[in-house]
């Protein structure tokens, strides 16, 4: 049923009734307050409504999640043919206008009730298609959030010089979205490298899936590449393709030659223009690039090219998960341990999940790859995806080597195993510079960001508000990380020491660090504080490029050696995902080196956790994955169970949890005092200088199983829609199967 306008008014408003039945043709269309400040019907103007089907079902861009439903108007006869489903729309609700989108036309509505009049047509452009609004649907379910929260997420801002543009040219015809499978017909596509042609053999599955990818089978597979560069498209080249990059360009070509269409997420901007690179080197025809940093105009002409059917292949980031790919017969997800594929924003999805659901609803097939493996991605072999992996022998010829260099490691070093980079590392440095560069993965960007008291070891804090300290060069005052105050004469508040120590040092002292040990050999930094900011590339002579992870530049040929320093500060983090994070972030540098049988080795420094140590000297991820999610079944943590957070203030986090008919003695955990900065999600005091909360936070968790996920999503949901409806006072955030739970 189809909610009106007027039902959904907290309070009567004879306004919102019209004079008019859905037999009538024309009506009054507007209406003035009254002295009493009601309003009542006045007739300034008769509208004409549409004769065929006018009625319209629309999904307004409402906040409140009581009012999360669709609502019926009538369609002016002026809008009749531009008003379709999935154009943007203006409408009245009580006193104000609100945005909106028309889902469906219909010939009458099952409201009995009197209709109010479209406001008008923002735009004739059609931008929620029928399979994202049935995503959009289905991710606001799983997430307990509201289908506003996830529209504003799924359709960017509308740019009105960018719908006026000319289209772009285009390749061969898409055809009709809606074709039945077996219908399509063959594209010829531009010749493929020959140097490509291999790729997927080296994997167990890996010719399967791309053959069952080019059949138009909806085929589900969660893939481990292989490490090194792809090679060159020009015979006796050099190789400056990651293999990962040119195995999608291979999959998505395998799509597109079968008439369909293609959509791949990846991390960054950086791995973005690598898959692109590779699709154009592959002779994929169509492709678009749909990233928010690009700005508002140009993200929203890469929406349209796919909303209009001009674009084939969507490749992009967090943001384009929901592009309207027509025919879509193949989901690409890259690099799914990362940070930036999580949604900071109410329901807060994650694109694993996102594309998950996507490829179930449309059907398309679904690639997972990552250079490690996340513990939701090990989870989804359990009968929903098959592994795509390589054999033993064809690993250990492309792998380089990998060292442990761990105290126990180095008890024999003498005086120069205490290092930071201790003496082992720096040799290894000093003989692969010989042959290429040398990569040095740090942490942390910047100078010192972290420093305590050299004689206690307190952190230093400022005096202001209480931030931590950093030293931003060698001769620079400490300034708050906080609030930028100056503390060129700051004492320890424990001892009344005035000396600083470093605690973390970051990738530009260390980069200054081995400019003194390695002299006339150069040194670049890739971070985004860094003065060149982020590299892409680096020719294959020797210097020493030191990055964070995520900003490792690709080498020429390869690196000769990497050093990933401070691997104990990595894994000494609390959290569920801290082994598997930190085991991501050293074989995305590790995939960079040149295989051992090239000389390339990777030496990993510091005493990091034995197990995520060990997975990246096996080079087994997986293995690693299987392990970790074994350890949660047994403990009841997600993904082996489905997990409901709710946080903020004490009453009401316990009036949404009182609602909850899952939420028994049995099944709830809690409730916890919480950090105020961890309750806001991140926001921080608010702006006023107050607290968002009445009270110190608390957080209630409710665990249930797998089986009653969905279930505990629409109870969540429906506690939230009461206590929005009855604007009950205090804070409260939800979030289903946060990353950390401790």
């Amino acid at each position: 049923m189809g909610p009106t306008a007027r039902e959904a008014e907290p309070v009567p408003d004879p306004g919102a009734e019209q004079g008019a039945l859905l037999d009538v043709r024309s009506m009054t269309a507007s209406a003035t307050p009254s002295r009493g400040g009601r309003r009542r019907a006045a007739p300034l103007g008769a509208q004409t409504i549409s004769d065929e089907l006018p009625v319209a079902r629309v999904l307004l861009d409402l906040q409140p999640a009581h009012l999360d439903r669709e609502y019926d108007y009538l369609v002016p006869a002026a809008m009749a043919d531009a008003c379709v489903p999935g154009v943007r729309v203006r409408a009245r609700f009580g006193a104000q206008e609100v945005d909106g989108y028309v889902v469906a036309r219909l010939a009458v509505s099952d409201h009995d009730g009197r209709l109010l009049p479209l406001k008008r047509l923002v735009s004739p452009e059609v931008v929620l298609t029928a399979p994202v609004l049935r995503l959009v649907r289905a991710v606001a379910a799983h997430g307990a959030g509201t289908t506003a929260d996830v529209l504003r997420l799924a359709v960017p801002p509308r740019h009105a010089r960018t719908e006026k543009e000319p289209p772009a040219p285009r390749g061969p015809d898409l055809g009709a979205p809606e074709i039945e499978d077996g219908a399509r017909g063959v594209l010829e596509l531009a010749p493929a490298p020959a140097t490509w042609a291999g790729l997927w053999s080296a994997y167990r599955g890996g010719d399967a899936f791309l053959g069952r990818v080019a059949a138009g089978s909806a085929a589900k597979a969660v893939w481990t590449p292989l490490p090194g560069l792809a090679p060159s498209p020009e015979p006796g080249g050099v190789p400056t393709l990651p293999h990962w990059a040119a195995a999608i360009a291979t999959a998505v070509r395998a799509a597109v030659g079968a008439g369909r269409g293609a959509l791949v997420v990846a991390p960054d901007a950086r791995d973005v223009d690598r898959i692109m690179h590779g699709l154009t080197v592959a002779g994929v025809p169509d492709v678009v690039r749909l990233l928010a940093d690009d700005g508002a105009a140009a993200r929203y002409r890469a929406f349209l090219a796919a909303a209009r059917g001009q674009a084939r292949v969507v490749v992009g980031t967090r943001a384009a998960m929901f592009a309207p790919v027509a025919d879509l017969g193949l989901i690409v997800l890259w690099g799914d341990g990362e940070d930036s594929l999580a949604e900071p924003h109410a329901p807060y999805p994650h694109a694993r999940d996102v594309l998950a659901l996507r490829a179930d609803l449309e059907p398309a097939a679904y690639l997972l790859g990552s250079p490690g493996r996340t513990v939701q991605a090990q989870a989804l072999l359990g009968g929903w995806a098959r592994e795509i992996a390589p054999t033993r022998d064809v690993l250990r010829a492309r792998a380089p080597r990998v060292r442990a260099l761990t105290s126990q490691a180095l008890a024999a070093e003498g005086p120069g195993a205490g290092a930071r980079v201790p003496t082992a590392a720096w040799r290894a440095a000093r003989d692969a510079l010989r042959t290429g560069p040398v990569l040095v993965q740090v942490p942390r960007t910047g100078y010192v960001p972290v420093v305590a008291c050299e004689r206690c070891r307190t952190p230093a804090a400022c005096v202001r508000c209480h931030g931590p300290l950093a030293l931003g060069s060698g001769t620079a005052a400490p300034q708050c990380r906080w609030c930028g105050r100056l503390a060129a004469a700051w004492r320890c508040a424990e001892c009344g020491g005035g000396a600083l120590r470093a605690v973390r040092v970051g990738s530009e002292r260390t980069a200054e660090e081995l400019g003194r040990a390695f002299p006339g050999v150069p040194v670049r930094v890739s971070s985004s504080s860094a003065p060149g900011g982020i590299v892409d590339l680096v020719p294959a002579r020797p210097a020493i490029v030191v990055a964070t992870p995520g900003a490792e530049p690709v080498a020429e040929g390869g690196y000769a050696a990497a050093l990933l320093l401070d691997a104990g500060g990595a894994t000494a983090s609390v959290g569920l995902d801290t082994g598997t994070r930190a085991l991501h972030r050293w074989l995305a540098a590790a995939h960079l080196v040149r295989p051992a049988s090239a000389g390339g080795q990777v030496l990993l420094v510091g005493d990091a956790a034995p197990a995520p140590t060990g997975a990246l000297v096996r080079f087994d991820p997986a293995g690693f994955a299987g392990r970790e999610l074994a350890e949660r079944v047994e403990l009841s943590l997600p993904p082996a169970v489905r997990v409901a957070a709710v946080t903020g203030d004490r009453d009401a986090v316990a009036a949404v949890v009182g609602r909850i008919g899952l939420a028994t003695p049995a099944t709830v955990l809690g409730p916890v005092e919480v950090p105020v900065q961890e309750a806001a999600g991140g926001a921080g005091p608010a702006s006023d200088g107050g607290s968002l909360f009445d009270d110190l936070p608390v957080r209630v968790l409710v665990r249930v199983g797998v089986a009653e996920g969905a279930e505990l999503a629409r109870q969540v949901r429906a506690s939230l829609a009461v206590r929005s409806a009855r604007r009950e006072p205090g804070a409260a955030r939800v979030q289903l199967d946060p990353p950390d739970l401790i």
